[in-house]
């Protein structure tokens, strides 16, 4: 079952409303939700099921995808699996349990960020503008030196081109989500700088972001199995101790 909800006139600015797909099977919570990004200004589509948020997702192309980790039968995990395959929109889960293992299994999919039920609507919809502020955030234009148009950032068979959001081992192009390239670049443009977590979630998901740090520490781990990398040997990405992490040998 699926069901929509118009935005009407409350698109907040100029331009197209931001298009964000709840998925829930508690359909009074997905309609709740709704009606509270609706009324920020977003066109909103509901799913109560996974099958369903999969096919809405390939129609309606959202910006953001709100998804309940437990849904019946075809569950988030896997419709985040799914989703992954064809689109490379936010996705924020949804956890009924305060389980780590949710959390850290969710994001490891290609989730971005959490939030683990019972939670304000007020703060999901805060949490789903601060992940659409993000594409705005550029780590390399915030350097007192930066150029109009950066050089690609070499780390012996790593390239990483923060202008193209590229990123290249060993000639071969990467496959990493937006969240995933955020962290590399915010470590990059500043390679041997020691970053706290609360450094890195400042750069990636912005200062008024508020939640669990050790959502980087998942982040890190993702990027580590796909670039080849160790967390003992640390041939790109460096555990500092007592701090958090750096790009190369600094």
């Amino acid at each position: 079952m699926t069901s929509t909800v118009s935005s009407g006139n409350l698109s907040s600015g100029p331009g197209p409303a931001h298009r964000v797909l709840v998925v829930d099977d508690e359909q009074p919570l997905a309609t709740l939700v709704g009606k509270y990004l609706e009324r920020d200004g977003f066109e909103v589509s509901l799913a109560f099921d996974g099958i369903s948020a999969v096919e809405l997702a390939r129609r309606n192309d959202p910006d953001v995808i709100v998804l309940d980790l437990g849904l019946p039968g075809q569950d988030g995990l896997e419709v985040c699996r799914q989703v992954r395959t064809f689109s490379d929109c936010y996705l924020l889960m949804l956890t009924a349990r305060s389980d780590e293992i949710d959390k850290l299994v969710g994001l490891s999919v290609g989730a971005d960020d959490y939030l683990t039920k019972p939670f304000s609507p007020r703060e999901l919809v805060a949490r789903v503008r601060v992940l659409l502020r993000r594409p705005r955030r550029n780590p390399a234009a915030e350097r007192p030196d930066a150029r109009a148009e950066a050089p690609p950032l070499q780390f012996g068979p790593l390239t990483i081109d923060v202008a193209a959001r590229e990123v290249r081992l060993d000639g071969q192009v990467g496959e990493l989500t937006r969240t995933e390239f955020d962290v590399l670049a915010a470590l990059a443009v500043r390679p041997g700088t020691a970053f706290t977590r609360r450094q890195l979630i400042n750069a990636v998901w912005g200062e008024s972001w508020v939640g669990d740090e050790h959502l980087v520490d998942v982040h890190i781990g993702h990027l580590r199995h796909k670039l080849g990398d160790d967390a003992v040997t640390g041939r790109f990405i460096r555990t500092v101790r007592g701090i958090g992490y750096r790009m190369g040998e600094g």
